[in-house]
């Protein structure tokens, strides 16, 4: 509904029954003819008309307050929401009714404060704070106004001992009544507070389930491209090397058969191992390249293949003050790997350089070759270059790439160890 004066239903079900078990309940004390008291053989009329039974309006009760009081029970299943003029004209009718139904009806007047306390119930589910103590004083202070009006009517039948006595009374119950507002106050805002946060709450859930699910989405890409860097790492790296041997060997079939066998032999190892490399991809990328080898081990076979491979022999200068973690080890021997690869395909280099040192917290590894290089404004987009990158910046490291045609290439990447440690 877009109306100014939009309602909604009541947002505690349960309280709006209590009330309605509340005016039932006072409703019930109204019809019942009130006792004797000890200090009068007959109550005195304590309403308007009691006192002033000529009003025009006297003529009719009991009727205009038996409606006020149903229709202000009727209220509590509707309340303003939206418009501030609304919930203010709502607020008005509610004490207008209230006041009706306890200065014009001499035994309603009995359950009279409990529809002030009602009124406040239903002013803390409409009003924000300020509102609601604003309402909460106003019923007070109405309050504190009929009671003094009744006494007022009550000295005009009533003896001095009666008087006060009633006075006394009236005293005790303003007490109680203001008491029993500021509870009713505080246990209001302790539930809609209790509320407002269960409804925060589920939102942050709900917010979380979404997070949850763009996490799972981006977690699941990822793998995808960590499966993808290693078997073009690794994969790639034995499938280049095979395609190599096997050219080599169809070179030198016809003039030199015993080292194209060699060569043979050579590709059906690389053969089998691409094939291994296949089988440990399909079993979710679990496959450790190292193979409990140390990194120095590892980066020296690879060296020895390059030099099977290619005829060079990289120049390596390691020196590891102590031992790295495997996600480290693992990206190092990939990135080395891949960079050699990179040189089989593209480089036509005739001299490979690897430094790799740990500094201050820091590892440093260095891959320069003296081959025909590239232009880095054209040839960064390869997945090779794109594989190398991300497994750096993975670790929090910085990855440099320094290449021109001509003029070789050198690759630098630097990972930080001490939070990794």
């Amino acid at each position: 509904m877009n109306s100014q004066f939009k309602i909604n239903k009541h947002p505690f079900p349960s309280l709006l029954y209590l009330e309605w078990i509340l005016l039932a309940i006072t409703a019930l004390t109204a019809v019942i003819p009130p006792p004797l008291r000890r200090f009068h053989p007959k109550p005195p009329e304590l309403s308007i008309c009691g006192i002033f039974p000529d009003l025009s309006v006297c003529n009719l009760l009991p009727e205009l307050s038996i409606y006020s009081l149903v229709i202000f029970a009727l209220m509590g299943l509707i309340l303003p929401t939206k418009s501030k003029s609304s919930k203010i004209i709502y607020t008005v009718i509610e004490i207008l009714l209230i006041l009706t139904t306890g200065l014009f009806g001499e035994r309603f007047a009995r359950l009279f404060p409990f529809l002030y306390i009602i009124l406040v119930t239903r002013s803390c589910l409409i009003f924000n704070l300020p509102g609601r103590l604003f309402v909460t004083s106003l019923s007070f202070t109405l309050f504190l106004f009929t009671t003094q009006l009744k006494y007022q009517l009550f000295n005009l039948q009533a003896s001095p001992q009666a008087q006060e006595k009633f006075r006394f009374l009236s005293l005790n119950w303003s007490l109680v009544f203001g008491l029993s507002l500021v509870f009713v106050l505080l246990m209001m805002n302790a539930v809609l507070s209790e509320r407002h946060s269960r409804e925060k709450l589920a939102i942050a859930n709900e917010k979380l389930r979404e997070y949850a699910m763009r996490i799972e989405n981006q977690a699941t890409l990822e793998e995808r491209n960590r499966i993808a860097r290693e078997i073009h790492d690794s994969l790639g790296h034995s499938l280049t090397a095979l395609n190599l041997q096997l050219e080599t060997a169809l070179k030198l079939w016809q003039s030199n058969p015993g080292k194209a066998e060699t060569f043979l032999a050579t590709a059906k190892e690389l053969g089998s191992k691409a094939l291994k490399d296949v089988r440990q991809s399909v079993s979710t990328m679990r496959y450790n390249p190292l193979q409990e080898q140390s990194l120095d081990s590892a980066i020296a076979s690879l060296s020895e293949n390059f030099h099977r491979s290619n005829g060079i022999l990289p120049i390596c200068q390691i020196n590891l003050e102590y031992s790295l973690p495997p996600e480290i080890n693992t990206a190092i021997y990939r990135i080395i790997q891949e960079s050699l690869t990179n040189i089989t395909k593209y480089g036509y280099a005739t001299e490979v350089k690897l430094e790799l040192t740990t500094t201050r917290g820091n590892l440093r590894l260095i891959i320069q070759d003296n081959g025909r290089g590239f232009d880095l404004g054209q040839n960064t987009t390869g997945f090779g270059l794109h594989s190398m990158r991300d497994r750096t910046l993975a670790l929090g490291g910085e990855f440099n790439i320094n290449s021109a045609p001509g003029s070789g290439c050198k690759i630098t990447v630097n990972i930080p160890l001490m939070r990794l440690r």
